[in-house]
């Protein structure tokens, strides 16, 4: 999985998502070439979910079945 910067230039390759206790790991590359582990803690998580509206929340149920550009 790829994340994109606003410029649409590549931010993050994620090789790997892991569970490590309580908290959730993305493993990968920053710009394509330096290693680095992102962890989302629980409050973190909690913290995102505040700022889902419903229409917001609609959207990433259908965001895998959406055509890309």
């Amino acid at each position: 999985m790829k994340i994109y910067a606003a410029d649409k230039s590549e931010l993050m390759q994620v090789s790997r998502i892991e569970r490590d206790g309580s908290d959730l790991v993305l493993k990968g590359k920053v710009f394509g070439t330096m290693p680095m582990s992102a962890t989302l803690t629980p409050g973190q998580a909690r913290a995102f979910l505040k700022l889902l509206t419903p229409r917001l929340a609609w959207f990433l149920l259908t965001l895998p079945f959406r055509k890309g550009k």
